[in-house]
């Protein structure tokens, strides 16, 4: 019982941490990046549909990405649907190629972006304190059923804290590379 209460708290910690990166993805550096555009929503026939299936995202260069629609009829519904994402991405026309230029950020523009990453990142460690109070409390539990003695809790509960502290640091890690990668120019 206690090792599964301890398998769920790893897994739970590394789905946070996947989350986390996935958010990180979204926050835009200098980059040309396809990640940015992945939850960009286009009508296709009446529902909305991700752009990654009505269209091909790749990196022309560092600054731009292009986008190939499978159906030209799609290209204004694609304009439209990157406009309205609020990316502040201006897409432009060129036959049956979109392409996306990447403005250049701001110092200021940078600095408010690290300030994003940060509060992204504190989400993530406590989420993270949360898995580890909701095992504490399982294991606290267990002893008072009787289903666990109190030298078993404890060494529960230094396994769990031991488990909160490398997700911590991976989330410092990650916090400390996507600031690195916001202040590149």
């Amino acid at each position: 019982m206690i090792e599964e209460i301890k398998q769920d708290v790893s897994e739970r910690m590394s789905k946070t941490i996947e989350v986390l990166k996935l958010d990180f993805t979204k926050i835009r550096t200098g980059r040309a990046n396809t990640s940015l555009l992945d939850h960009v929503m286009v009508p296709y026939y009446g529902s909305d549909t991700p752009l990654k299936q009505v269209a091909n995202v790749t990196v022309e260069d560092s600054r731009t990405l292009a986008v190939n629609p499978w159906e030209r009829n799609m290209i204004q519904a694609i304009e439209k649907a990157i406009m309205s994402a609020n990316l502040g991405l201006n897409p432009t026309t060129a036959g049956t190629v979109i392409r996306i230029p990447l403005p250049p950020l701001t110092e200021e523009r940078r600095k408010d972006l690290i300030k994003v990453v940060r509060k992204e990142g504190e989400g993530a460690k406590v989420a993270i304190r949360n898995i580890r109070r909701d095992a504490n409390a399982d294991f606290k539990s267990m002893v008072k059923e009787k289903m666990a003695s109190e030298d078993e809790e404890r060494k529960a509960l230094d396994s769990v804290q031991k488990t909160t502290d490398e997700f911590v640091a991976k989330v410092d890690e990650l916090l400390k590379e996507k600031e690195k990668e916001l202040m590149e120019i």
